[in-house]
């Protein structure tokens, strides 16, 4: 039978348009699941069929469910002409399962199968996506529906909401365009948008009651954009940023996520009526990057209102500070990134250092010591940075020193400077790179590596 927390669950995955397949059974009981990589068409709404390749069938993939430190046995099954890898995003786990091949995880062969076998860590919400290149093919690695919410479960559940909504936002309708100054390499501009793989107005309505707490889970999945949320007549208590509970959760009108972050914020459903969630910006709304949030009893049309004070760049991460003092690092590396640009007759290439992927050294690691990667943007892009199988402490942001705020992935702004620490704690091969897909599919990769 299911409990209240459960039924909640499930049907909250219903109503907000995304498929349950597996989720209750991986958070009770069943630790053996299969994913099939498949060529999907994805009804998106308005009469727009994507051709896309997807999981288990279903743009967004089913939401995956794990107990933490319980281990899970994950089949592959590769049903496309490309071999293809799964990348368990923001996961503590061995190089050789975190689906990267740059780490030496063995990729999934086209019209083959693979095996993985991990111990999903830690708690928070996580996410999986193929982490193949793209190389301008804007079929293939992030502009495809390969994506879904991975949720690691504490062993013991607070409970401290009445209902869970979970919200991936992604691109569609890649193409390639000039954008920016005139010496700039092609660039992406995109004609639909969706949340949880439907159009604003094509999907069922996220059904709440007056007086409910809800937690939403909000995952940017989109290749190249990031995006920003809101919610009118509501305000979001952000309590997590990429899976990891907050030291000083904040209240805000509007979210930021640049391109594989993730935010769980609270809300209090205390203003009925028929709303729509989605984008500040009138154009990506009409793309499509919204959906209705619809309190019982209601009708009516979905209403909107603009936010004020909709920050053009990256949010300022400071305000997750909390403010104690941060203990100096065994060892900085400094980082620049630079930009080649691609003339209009080619995609930019990116460099660090001055070098380009694969053509760079490896940084050298000693497991236990504290680490420092200081950033300087000296480019007129953002860049969503990622360090796989490790949490970092953002520690500076733009010369404003922080602390406490744990993550695996920062925005950091054009023309600008951050910098995060982490503890070198899981050996192996270790990916660092820009998550904007033509940013890591030309240049803006490193790998990190353990002595001995």
């Amino acid at each position: 039978m299911m409990n209240r927390r459960d039924f909640l669950r499930v049907s909250s995955l219903a109503s907000a348009g995304l498929p349950a397949l597996g989720s209750l059974q991986a958070a009770e009981s069943n630790t053996n699941l299969t994913l099939r990589i498949t060529p999907v068409s994805a009804d998106i709404g308005h009469g727009k069929i994507i051709k896309t390749v997807g999981y288990n069938g279903s743009v967004p993939g089913p939401i995956l469910r794990f107990k933490e430190g319980k281990p899970v046995t994950v089949d592959v099954f590769n049903d496309t002409d490309a071999s293809e890898t799964v990348h368990w995003h923001g996961q503590l786990i061995p190089s050789d399962v975190d689906g990267s091949v740059e780490e030496k995880t063995p990729d999934v062969p086209a019209h083959g199968h693979r095996r993985y076998r991990f111990t999903p860590k830690p708690a928070g919400t996580r996410w999986y996506h193929t982490h193949s290149m793209a190389h301008g093919d804007l079929t293939r690695a992030g502009f495809s529906g390969q994506f879904g919410f991975a949720i690691v479960e504490p062993a013991h559940e607070p409970g401290n909401y009445d209902q869970e909504i979970c919200i991936a936002a992604h691109h569609w309708e890649p193409a390639l365009a000039h954008l920016g100054p005139p010496d700039n390499g092609w660039e992406i501009a995109y004609q639909s948008a969706t949340l949880n793989g439907k159009m604003l107005g094509a999907g069922d309505p996220v059904r709440v009651r007056a007086g409910q707490r809800v937690l939403f889970r909000f995952l940017n999945t989109s290749a190249t954009d990031e995006i920003r949320l809101a919610l009118p007549g509501h305000r979001f208590r952000v309590i997590a940023m990429d899976g990891n509970p907050l030291a000083k959760p904040q209240i805000v009108d509007v979210l930021y996520l640049d391109i594989a972050e993730r935010i769980d914020a609270i809300v209090e459903m205390n203003n009925p009526g028929i709303w729509v969630l989605g984008s500040p910006k009138d154009d990506e709304r009409m793309m499509g990057m919204g959906m209705v949030i619809e309190y019982a009893n209601k009708s009516g049309e979905p209403q909107w209102q603009q936010p004020s004070n909709v920050e053009r760049g990256p949010w300022d991460y400071t305000q997750f500070s909390t403010g104690a003092a941060v203990r100096e690092p065994d060892h900085t590396f400094e980082m620049k990134f630079a930009k080649i640009p691609g003339n209009r007759v080619d995609f930019n290439h990116w460099t660090i250092n001055g070098k380009s992927f694969p053509d760079i050294e490896k940084l050298r690691l000693e497991k236990g010591k504290r680490y420092r990667l200081s950033f300087n943007n000296d480019t007129g892009d953002i860049h969503p940075l990622h360090l796989h199988r490790h949490t970092f402490e953002i520690t500076n942001v733009g010369g404003k020193p922080m602390s406490g705020l744990m993550k695996d992935v920062i925005s950091v702004a054009r023309r600008s400077t951050a910098a995060v620490d982490f503890v070198a704690d899981n050996p192996g091969l270790t990916l660092f790179h820009c998550h904007m897909q033509l940013h890591q599919d030309f240049g803006f990769m490193q790998l990190l590596e353990y002595a001995g």
